[in-house]
């Protein structure tokens, strides 16, 4: 039988973090250097407990360019290279999703975003608006090599690396995929599966293989 629930996520008021989550982060990055904090993470990375939990959000405070309130990383989260990372305000993170930072890259992930389990970011060149929700396993290109030289390993070619945007309040499908160099607009819903290749214009569907836009929303 069909029934309609309230949403529980992003309809609850942001709440300031206990004031000694932030104390302990800055002695731990006082006392500790970047890789004895990358080494401690590791050590709760897996767990299940609300004290993994808890150190789970402390130390992200400590290794991310940015940490919002009240983030929850779910156990087996890895994000490389943290320090180009930001992240807003009341962000969910599923088990086991990776955040693949790079070196010259940067991220920027808003407020009340869900990350579902298995989800993988190329965090190249990737900005992420308010209120987007990430159906488990869905997933962001940011680079893609170039293959120009027919005799050459297309794996050993140059990377174009092309900006991702996802604007505010979109809704990605499971196992959904966002090519490089792609837009969403606002208010848009992308299809379970969908491969979008192309920018998809405000408050519209797209979905398929490679997705096209389906209608606009109502």
């Amino acid at each position: 039988m069909e029934k309609i629930v309230r949403a529980f996520f992003g309809n609850t008021p942001t709440q300031p973090d206990p004031l000694h989550e932030p104390a302990f982060a800055e002695y731990l990055c006082r006392e500790f250097s970047f890789e004895e904090r990358t080494g401690i993470f590791d050590r709760f990375r897996f767990g299940e407990s609300r004290f993994d939990y808890l150190m789970r959000r402390i130390l992200a405070k400590t290794l991310l360019k940015k940490v919002g309130c009240n983030l929850v990383l779910s156990p087996g989260v890895a994000f490389p290279h943290p320090e180009t990372l930001e992240i807003g305000n009341d962000v969910f993170i599923g088990a086991h999703a990776i955040l693949q930072g790079r070196r010259d890259g940067s991220c920027r992930i808003g407020n009340k975003v869900w990350i579902g389990a298995h989800c993988f970011f190329d965090t190249r060149d990737l900005i992420v608006g308010d209120f987007v929700g990430w159906g488990p396993g869905s997933k962001v290109l940011g680079s893609e090599h170039t293959a120009d030289a027919p005799g050459k390993p297309i794996i050993a070619t140059d990377l174009r690396i092309r900006p991702v945007r996802v604007h505010n309040n979109c809704d990605i499908g499971v196992n959904a995929v966002i090519m490089p160099g792609v837009t969403i607009g606002e208010g848009c819903i992308i299809g379970a599966g969908a491969v979008v290749t192309k920018s998809i214009e405000a408050f519209h569907i797209a979905a398929g293989v490679p997705a096209k836009t389906v209608r606009k929303r109502a």
